[in-house]
Protein backbone atom coordinates (compact mmCIF):
# COMPACT_ATOMS: atom_id res chain seq x y z
CA UNK A 1 0.00 0.00 0.00
CA UNK A 2 1.94 3.30 -0.89
CA UNK A 3 1.74 5.76 1.43
CA UNK A 4 1.42 9.36 0.32
CA UNK A 5 0.23 11.21 3.62
CA UNK A 6 0.16 15.24 4.18
CA UNK A 7 -2.08 16.91 6.47
CA UNK A 8 -3.01 20.25 7.20
CA UNK A 9 -1.12 20.38 10.91
CA UNK A 10 2.02 18.54 11.33
CA UNK A 11 1.64 14.57 12.95
CA UNK A 12 2.61 14.23 16.76
CA UNK A 13 2.62 11.67 19.27
CA UNK A 14 -0.86 11.00 21.33
CA UNK A 15 -1.24 9.64 24.62
CA UNK A 16 -3.87 7.14 24.65
CA UNK A 17 -5.72 7.74 28.14
CA UNK A 18 -8.18 4.55 27.40
CA UNK A 19 -7.08 2.13 30.73
CA UNK A 20 -6.35 5.45 33.34
CA UNK A 21 -8.33 4.71 36.08
CA UNK A 22 -8.67 1.15 35.30
CA UNK A 23 -5.55 -1.03 34.16
CA UNK A 24 -3.16 1.93 35.30
CA UNK A 25 -4.15 3.09 38.48
CA UNK A 26 -4.72 6.99 39.41
CA UNK A 27 -0.53 7.45 40.50
CA UNK A 28 0.68 5.57 37.18
CA UNK A 29 -1.46 7.67 34.89
CA UNK A 30 -1.26 11.10 36.53
CA UNK A 31 2.78 9.70 36.25
CA UNK A 32 2.42 9.11 32.46
CA UNK A 33 0.47 12.53 31.87
CA UNK A 34 3.33 14.62 34.21
CA UNK A 35 6.07 12.64 31.93
CA UNK A 36 4.17 13.07 28.47
CA UNK A 37 4.03 17.00 28.90
CA UNK A 38 7.30 17.26 30.33
CA UNK A 39 8.75 15.46 26.88
CA UNK A 40 7.00 17.90 24.85
CA UNK A 41 3.85 16.02 24.15
CA UNK A 42 0.55 17.78 23.53
CA UNK A 43 -2.32 15.92 22.44
CA UNK A 44 -4.55 13.34 25.38
CA UNK A 45 -7.08 11.06 23.80
CA UNK A 46 -10.23 9.43 25.89
CA UNK A 47 -13.93 8.40 25.52
CA UNK A 48 -16.63 8.85 27.75
CA UNK A 49 -16.95 4.92 27.19
CA UNK A 50 -13.58 3.80 28.64
CA UNK A 51 -12.62 1.74 30.37
CA UNK A 52 -16.24 0.56 30.72
CA UNK A 53 -14.92 -3.22 30.24
CA UNK A 54 -12.58 -3.10 32.85
CA UNK A 55 -14.54 -1.97 35.94
CA UNK A 56 -17.57 -3.46 38.23
CA UNK A 57 -19.48 -0.23 37.19
CA UNK A 58 -20.09 -1.30 33.59
CA UNK A 59 -20.26 1.93 32.02
CA UNK A 60 -17.33 3.71 31.79
CA UNK A 61 -16.12 7.15 32.98
CA UNK A 62 -12.79 6.22 34.43
CA UNK A 63 -10.74 7.86 32.08
CA UNK A 64 -12.10 11.34 31.92
CA UNK A 65 -12.28 11.02 35.95
CA UNK A 66 -8.86 10.25 36.38
CA UNK A 67 -7.98 13.70 33.49
CA UNK A 68 -10.41 15.60 35.29
CA UNK A 69 -8.97 15.56 38.99
CA UNK A 70 -5.26 15.76 37.15
CA UNK A 71 -6.07 18.95 35.41
CA UNK A 72 -7.44 20.24 38.79
CA UNK A 73 -4.84 18.96 40.39
CA UNK A 74 -1.75 20.95 37.81
CA UNK A 75 -2.67 24.72 38.29
CA UNK A 76 -1.72 25.66 34.40
CA UNK A 77 -1.08 22.42 32.66
CA UNK A 78 -4.84 22.76 30.97
CA UNK A 79 -3.10 25.53 28.73
CA UNK A 80 -0.59 23.07 27.94
CA UNK A 81 -2.43 20.24 26.83
CA UNK A 82 -5.02 19.57 23.79
CA UNK A 83 -7.69 17.36 24.58
CA UNK A 84 -10.01 14.95 22.48
CA UNK A 85 -12.89 12.71 23.50
CA UNK A 86 -15.63 10.66 22.37
CA UNK A 87 -18.91 10.07 22.28
CA UNK A 88 -21.03 7.19 20.63
CA UNK A 89 -20.58 3.95 23.04
CA UNK A 90 -20.46 4.48 26.13
CA UNK A 91 -23.44 1.89 27.93
CA UNK A 92 -26.75 3.59 29.32
CA UNK A 93 -27.02 0.00 30.84
CA UNK A 94 -24.37 -1.68 32.85
CA UNK A 95 -22.36 -4.74 31.30
CA UNK A 96 -25.30 -4.39 28.64
CA UNK A 97 -22.71 -3.60 25.54
CA UNK A 98 -23.70 -3.18 22.40
CA UNK A 99 -27.32 -3.32 22.70
CA UNK A 100 -27.33 -0.31 25.32
CA UNK A 101 -25.11 1.84 23.90
CA UNK A 102 -25.50 6.06 23.96
CA UNK A 103 -25.63 6.14 19.99
CA UNK A 104 -25.25 9.27 17.88
CA UNK A 105 -28.73 11.01 18.61
CA UNK A 106 -28.68 14.75 18.65
CA UNK A 107 -29.97 13.71 22.39
CA UNK A 108 -27.01 11.02 23.02
CA UNK A 109 -24.70 13.27 21.64
CA UNK A 110 -25.77 16.58 23.82
CA UNK A 111 -26.31 14.66 26.75
CA UNK A 112 -23.02 12.32 26.40
CA UNK A 113 -20.73 15.15 26.74
CA UNK A 114 -22.31 17.31 28.97
CA UNK A 115 -21.39 14.44 30.98
CA UNK A 116 -17.54 14.45 29.84
CA UNK A 117 -17.24 18.05 30.58
CA UNK A 118 -19.01 17.43 34.01
CA UNK A 119 -16.29 14.57 34.51
CA UNK A 120 -14.00 16.61 33.61
CA UNK A 121 -14.05 19.64 35.38
CA UNK A 122 -13.66 21.28 32.23
CA UNK A 123 -16.30 23.60 29.44
CA UNK A 124 -14.51 22.63 25.98
CA UNK A 125 -12.40 20.38 24.18
CA UNK A 126 -10.32 20.97 21.81
CA UNK A 127 -11.56 17.73 19.61
CA UNK A 128 -14.54 15.85 19.66
CA UNK A 129 -15.15 12.06 18.15
CA UNK A 130 -18.08 10.50 16.69
CA UNK A 131 -16.30 7.13 18.34
CA UNK A 132 -17.61 5.05 15.65
CA UNK A 133 -21.41 4.79 13.44
CA UNK A 134 -24.92 4.83 13.97
CA UNK A 135 -26.50 4.55 11.06
CA UNK A 136 -29.91 4.08 13.03
CA UNK A 137 -29.89 7.48 13.34
CA UNK A 138 -29.86 10.42 10.10
CA UNK A 139 -26.87 11.49 9.51
CA UNK A 140 -28.43 14.83 9.42
CA UNK A 141 -28.91 15.20 12.76
CA UNK A 142 -25.39 13.66 14.05
CA UNK A 143 -24.02 16.38 12.09
CA UNK A 144 -25.89 18.95 13.13
CA UNK A 145 -25.51 17.95 16.57
CA UNK A 146 -21.93 18.03 16.38
CA UNK A 147 -21.89 21.58 14.77
CA UNK A 148 -23.87 23.30 17.54
CA UNK A 149 -21.23 22.07 20.01
CA UNK A 150 -18.66 23.73 18.24
CA UNK A 151 -21.14 26.76 17.60
CA UNK A 152 -21.41 27.19 21.30
CA UNK A 153 -17.48 26.95 21.93
CA UNK A 154 -17.72 23.77 23.72
CA UNK A 155 -16.19 22.53 21.35
CA UNK A 156 -13.09 23.40 19.28
CA UNK A 157 -12.77 20.71 16.42
CA UNK A 158 -14.26 17.74 15.03
CA UNK A 159 -13.46 14.00 14.02
CA UNK A 160 -15.08 10.91 13.11
CA UNK A 161 -13.29 7.48 14.63
CA UNK A 162 -13.84 4.32 12.87
CA UNK A 163 -15.81 5.34 9.83
CA UNK A 164 -15.87 4.72 6.30
CA UNK A 165 -14.65 7.17 4.44
CA UNK A 166 -17.38 7.45 2.24
CA UNK A 167 -19.56 8.23 5.27
CA UNK A 168 -17.11 11.23 6.38
CA UNK A 169 -17.67 12.40 3.23
CA UNK A 170 -21.39 12.29 3.02
CA UNK A 171 -20.98 13.78 6.67
CA UNK A 172 -19.01 16.72 5.73
CA UNK A 173 -21.08 17.46 2.52
CA UNK A 174 -23.94 18.02 4.52
CA UNK A 175 -22.09 19.99 7.34
CA UNK A 176 -21.44 22.16 4.26
CA UNK A 177 -24.87 22.41 3.42
CA UNK A 178 -26.27 22.92 6.82
CA UNK A 179 -22.98 25.77 7.52
CA UNK A 180 -21.63 23.77 10.35
CA UNK A 181 -18.84 22.90 11.43
CA UNK A 182 -17.27 19.55 9.59
CA UNK A 183 -15.44 16.53 10.49
CA UNK A 184 -11.54 17.36 9.91
CA UNK A 185 -9.75 14.41 11.42
CA UNK A 186 -10.32 10.82 11.03
CA UNK A 187 -9.17 8.20 13.92
CA UNK A 188 -8.89 4.65 12.78
CA UNK A 189 -6.73 1.23 12.97
CA UNK A 190 -3.36 1.82 11.38
CA UNK A 191 0.21 0.41 11.49
CA UNK A 192 3.09 -0.82 9.53
CA UNK A 193 2.03 -4.18 9.12
CA UNK A 194 -1.62 -4.54 7.69
CA UNK A 195 -4.12 -7.61 8.12
CA UNK A 196 -5.34 -9.44 4.78
CA UNK A 197 -7.99 -6.97 3.26
CA UNK A 198 -11.24 -7.91 4.74
CA UNK A 199 -10.29 -9.57 7.63
CA UNK A 200 -12.36 -9.55 10.35
CA UNK A 201 -9.92 -8.69 13.48
CA UNK A 202 -10.53 -9.84 16.35
CA UNK A 203 -10.96 -6.76 18.36
CA UNK A 204 -14.44 -5.62 18.03
CA UNK A 205 -15.18 -2.75 16.89
CA UNK A 206 -11.79 -1.53 15.06
CA UNK A 207 -11.81 -0.29 11.63
CA UNK A 208 -8.17 -0.91 10.06
CA UNK A 209 -7.32 2.04 7.59
CA UNK A 210 -7.69 1.12 3.82
CA UNK A 211 -6.47 2.44 1.00
CA UNK A 212 -9.38 4.70 0.34
CA UNK A 213 -9.60 5.83 3.73
CA UNK A 214 -6.18 7.10 3.72
CA UNK A 215 -6.24 8.78 0.24
CA UNK A 216 -9.38 10.41 1.15
CA UNK A 217 -7.86 11.73 4.51
CA UNK A 218 -4.67 13.02 1.84
CA UNK A 219 -7.28 14.63 -0.85
CA UNK A 220 -9.63 16.65 2.08
CA UNK A 221 -6.57 17.04 4.37
CA UNK A 222 -8.05 15.60 7.14
CA UNK A 223 -5.86 14.89 9.85
CA UNK A 224 -5.28 10.94 10.65
CA UNK A 225 -4.76 9.89 13.80
CA UNK A 226 -4.31 5.94 14.48
CA UNK A 227 -4.76 3.64 17.07
CA UNK A 228 -3.15 0.38 18.35
CA UNK A 229 0.15 1.37 16.01
CA UNK A 230 2.31 -0.94 18.36
CA UNK A 231 -0.04 -4.02 17.91
CA UNK A 232 0.09 -3.98 21.90
CA UNK A 233 3.37 -4.94 21.59
CA UNK A 234 3.93 -7.87 18.98
CA UNK A 235 6.66 -5.60 17.27
CA UNK A 236 8.97 -6.73 19.78
CA UNK A 237 7.54 -9.17 22.41
CA UNK A 238 6.81 -12.91 21.54
CA UNK A 239 4.17 -13.61 23.50
CA UNK A 240 2.09 -10.73 22.14
CA UNK A 241 2.03 -12.53 19.01
CA UNK A 242 -0.09 -10.60 15.57
CA UNK A 243 -3.57 -12.41 15.75
CA UNK A 244 -4.15 -14.78 12.49
CA UNK A 245 -5.47 -11.59 10.01
CA UNK A 246 -1.90 -10.69 9.56
CA UNK A 247 -0.32 -13.85 8.89
CA UNK A 248 0.33 -13.41 5.19
CA UNK A 249 3.10 -13.36 3.38
CA UNK A 250 3.14 -9.40 2.95
CA UNK A 251 3.53 -9.42 7.08
CA UNK A 252 6.66 -11.29 7.16
CA UNK A 253 8.57 -9.19 4.44
CA UNK A 254 7.65 -6.05 6.45
CA UNK A 255 8.99 -7.23 9.70
CA UNK A 256 12.05 -8.83 7.91
CA UNK A 257 12.94 -4.97 6.49
CA UNK A 258 11.37 -3.74 9.81
CA UNK A 259 14.39 -5.32 11.97
CA UNK A 260 17.16 -4.14 9.49
CA UNK A 261 16.05 -0.92 9.44
CA UNK A 262 15.91 -0.76 13.15
CA UNK A 263 19.28 -2.73 13.72
CA UNK A 264 21.08 -0.01 10.90
CA UNK A 265 19.40 2.94 13.37
CA UNK A 266 20.40 1.62 16.35
CA UNK A 267 16.71 1.96 17.76
CA UNK A 268 14.08 -0.10 18.51
CA UNK A 269 10.97 -2.00 15.81
CA UNK A 270 8.85 0.17 18.24
CA UNK A 271 10.42 3.47 17.48
CA UNK A 272 11.23 2.93 13.94
CA UNK A 273 7.34 2.35 13.12
CA UNK A 274 5.99 5.22 15.18
CA UNK A 275 8.77 7.58 13.50
CA UNK A 276 7.70 5.85 10.17
CA UNK A 277 4.00 6.76 11.17
CA UNK A 278 5.02 9.87 11.50
CA UNK A 279 7.14 10.46 8.62
CA UNK A 280 3.83 10.11 6.75
CA UNK A 281 1.65 13.05 8.44
CA UNK A 282 -0.07 10.26 10.78
CA UNK A 283 -0.10 10.63 14.22
CA UNK A 284 0.00 7.30 17.04
CA UNK A 285 -1.99 6.86 19.84
CA UNK A 286 0.36 5.82 22.16
CA UNK A 287 -1.23 3.30 24.46
CA UNK A 288 1.85 2.94 27.48
CA UNK A 289 1.68 1.24 30.49
CA UNK A 290 5.10 2.71 31.97
CA UNK A 291 6.90 5.35 32.14
CA UNK A 292 9.88 3.31 29.96
CA UNK A 293 7.71 2.36 27.25
CA UNK A 294 6.53 6.39 27.32
CA UNK A 295 9.92 7.32 27.03
CA UNK A 296 10.98 5.40 24.32
CA UNK A 297 7.88 5.89 22.56
CA UNK A 298 8.41 9.94 22.72
CA UNK A 299 12.17 9.42 21.32
CA UNK A 300 10.75 8.37 18.15
CA UNK A 301 10.24 11.68 16.88
CA UNK A 302 14.10 11.91 16.72
CA UNK A 303 14.47 9.11 14.78
CA UNK A 304 15.34 10.22 11.61
CA UNK A 305 14.38 7.97 8.42
CA UNK A 306 16.53 8.68 5.29
CA UNK A 307 14.95 8.74 2.08
CA UNK A 308 16.34 5.69 0.71
CA UNK A 309 15.48 3.90 3.99
CA UNK A 310 11.70 5.37 4.35
CA UNK A 311 11.61 3.99 0.38
CA UNK A 312 12.86 0.45 1.68
CA UNK A 313 10.33 0.73 4.48
CA UNK A 314 7.42 1.57 2.10
CA UNK A 315 8.52 -0.86 -0.59
CA UNK A 316 8.16 -4.38 1.42
CA UNK A 317 4.69 -5.65 0.61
Amino acid sequence: MEQNQTNTRSAEPVLGAMYFGTRADEALSADLLDAYVDLGGRWVDTANCYAFWEDPSGVGGQSERVLGRWFASRPGVRDRVLLATKVRHQPLVPHEWPSSSEGLSADAIQRGFAQSLDRLGLDSVELLWAHAEDRSVPLAETVEAFGTLVANGSVQRLGASNHAAWRVEQARAIARGLGVEPWTAVQLRYSYVWPRPGVTLPEGGHVHAERDQLDHARTEGLDVWAYSPLLTGAYVRDDRPLSEGYDHPGTHRRLAVLAQVADELGVTRNQVVLAWLLAHGISPILGVSSLAQLTEAMAARDVDLPDDVRARLDAAV
